[in-house]
């Protein structure tokens, strides 16, 4: 995982954060589509399948966590909270 200097400021800290959720992310999305395209072994790609996908929303999830702390320190509100969620 990407880290900021811990003394760094807390935005400086939160978009390191953020670029390795998304790196993760994407790793993640390329290994799905691996699988999904019928190039993995066939034994057990229900199960790696499901398991790939729960890490990806976990890391989406948090992900989105993130985005809406940085807009939080950046005085922005997140749009899911100004649309009246």
């Amino acid at each position: 995982m990407e880290r900021a200097p811990s003394d760094a400021p807390p935005l400086v800290q939160l978009r390191a954060e953020e670029r390795s959720f998304s790196a993760r992310r994407k790793r993640l999305h390329d290994r799905i589509d691996f699988i999904r395209s019928g190039s993995a072994d066939p034994t057990q790609v229900d199960e790696r399948l499901q398991k790939l996908l729960d890490e990806e929303r976990e890391i989406s999830a948090r992900r989105q966590q993130l985005h809406a702390e940085i807009d939080e320190l950046r005085g922005r509100t997140p749009p899911e909270a100004s649309a009246g969620e």
